[in-house]
């Protein structure tokens, strides 16, 4: 069979191969700049992991602000003053999130008062800092109810349980810290917060658990109900794996085995990130680790939660350098999946970096911004974009930060500043950007889905707190467009409510229940 393909091959001419061909993805082009911010996350042993940042609106304009994570010094809070269209700019500002011995933190709305809060994870007690407006926090531990513990805290995540008007959190926790001469083995339990009225109640532990480095709450099958996802670095793990819990309102939760159809699978698990890529309706993951990322589909859709990976076929296993010298294998950390050329088709970005100084793995280890043709199949753009940093990366965020249509870049590095980059031209075409709201608990519909149809494509996003490494956005979620010069929009609320299609054009929108969609305007107040 082989030698008749070949043979029938050989008779196509070569111009003729280059028409079937589908045309490359187009390269959006990064411009690095400075942009005001001066953030280094410093530290040794206990801070070789977590390294995040965060993009939410502080102020009140409608603008993604900046949080970074400095390790064992003090993190920053870097209010954004760019213009809109135009360079980008920031301005350190005294907020109360001068922390110590951060890792990360995540933005959501947590007393759902209309001001994004911030769960700050930690080398010690994590903090729930509340937000007062105008970029200014305060502990809100004690008022809450919330134990804070005293771990290694390396990864959160966030839903709204059905009937409750306060979320659910779980906190992945690391080694513990104690076991610095023998740390194998030593993974500290994770924990769940549950709401108890508009307080927590006291952290379930969720054993076993194995040094988890990223979770995420998802509905991988659209039942309604998230599940939680964790992915583990088995460098420091005994007889672990990657875990799904079944978190059902008013029952423990339950870790799924192969007897639902979980898999084993072990890698050196640092983050994750979430899309319907194949078009099935239901979340894919792209799961970083050490030398090569998976990509995970579901094999038999809802039935159970059995996954193939199909990386290696859609050219995003990133397994080593892809410029430069350096040949060892990779080390990818946070990864998103937006789509930063707006030409309709999402893309998946990871930052990289050595963990310190380890032979084996690469040292000079770029970022990748691995782009989507129209074939499915992703091309390694991150040099040709002009984002091929050799730093050694933690955590980051795209974000559009000067609200120009186009999502910008912002990466924390180990021991060296953070880097930036505007997004200079997407190239793809322009963008949607929408932000949900709706009444009463769960302000902001996380665990909604939001559908986006442009012509015969219909693009799906899962509203979430978590994944990545450390690193959170909340606000304005973002589609690109492509040729497309407008779209229909929806809503599945998380009460599983389906909104009516509505039309929209390029821009930010506010999508509120039960009301028709309503354009925004940068520069005016937000939304």
């Amino acid at each position: 069979m082989l030698k008749h393909l070949l043979a029938s091959a050989a008779l196509i001419p070569l111009a003729a191969w280059a028409d079937m061909a589908p045309a490359p993805p187009v390269v959006p082009k990064f411009v690095a700049e400075e942009a005001g911010v001066s953030s280094v996350f410093a530290g040794d042993w206990q801070y070789m992991v977590g390294g995040g940042a965060s993009a939410f609106d502080c102020s009140g304009d409608g603008m993604p602000d900046l949080f970074t994570a400095s390790g064992e010094g003090p993190s920053s809070l870097w209010r954004n003053e760019s213009a809109i269209g135009g360079a980008l700019k920031f301005s350190k500002v005294e907020s109360g999130l001068e922390i110590d011995s951060v890792t990360g933190a995540y933005p959501l709305d947590i007393d759902n008062d209309g001001i994004t809060d911030l769960a700050v994870m930690r080398v010690g007690e994590n903090i729930l800092m509340r937000g007062l407006g105008e970029c200014r926090f305060e502990p809100a531990n004690k008022d809450w109810g919330f134990d804070g513990g005293d771990a290694w805290s390396t990864a959160f995540a966030a839903t709204w349980e059905k009937g409750q008007d306060w979320p659910t959190l779980a906190i992945g926790n690391y080694i513990d810290r104690k076991e610095e001469a023998f740390p194998w083995g030593s993974c500290t339990d994770n924990w769940l917060h549950r709401p108890d009225a508009r307080a927590f109640a006291a952290p379930l532990p969720l054993t076993p658990s194995f040094c988890a480095l990223s979770i995420l709450f998802t509905d991988w099958n659209r039942s309604g109900t998230p599940s939680l996802r964790v992915s583990n670095d088995r460098e420091y793990y005994k007889k672990g794996q990657e875990q799904m819990w079944e978190v059902l309102p008013g029952q423990p939760p339950r870790l799924l085995t192969p007897a639902d159809g979980w898999a084993r699978l072990r890698i050196w698990g640092m983050g994750i990130a979430s899309h319907d890529l194949n078009g099935d309706t239901y979340p894919d993951y792209y799961l970083t680790s050490m030398a090569d990322n998976k990509l995970q589909v579901l094999k038999d859709g809802a039935a159970k939660p059995a996954y193939a990976d199909v990386a290696f076929a859609r050219g995003v296993t990133a397994h080593r350098p892809y410029t430069g010298d350096d040949l060892r294998p990779s080390t990818g950390w946070h990864a998103q999946i937006e789509d930063v050329n707006n030409d309709g088709l999402p893309d998946i970005w990871v930052v990289k970096g050595n963990v310190d100084r380890m032979p084996d793995f690469a040292q000079a280890d770029p970022n990748n911004l691995l782009l989507q043709g129209a074939d499915g199949v992703f091309v390694e753009s991150g040099d040709k974009a002009g984002v091929a940093s050799m730093k050694i990366g933690r955590g980051g965020v795209l974000a559009d930060f000067n609200m120009d249509g186009a999502l910008d870049m912002a990466v924390v590095n180990r021991r060296e500043n953070v880097e930036l980059w505007r997004n200079e031209a997407a190239g793809g075409g322009e963008a949607i950007q929408v932000t949900l709201r709706q009444a009463g608990a769960n302000r902001n519909a996380i665990g909604a889905w939001v559908e986006l149809r442009a012509g015969d494509r219909t693009d799906r996003k899962e509203i979430t707190v978590g994944g990545g490494h450390m690193s959170g956005v909340f606000g304005w979620w973002h589609f690109g467009l492509g040729q497309a010069t407008e779209a229909e929009v929806r809503v599945i609320w998380p009460d599983g409510t389906t909104g009516a299609w509505q039309k929209v054009t390029p821009g930010f929108w506010l999508l509120e229940r039960d009301k028709d969609a309503t354009a925004w305007t940068p520069g005016t107040p937000a939304p």
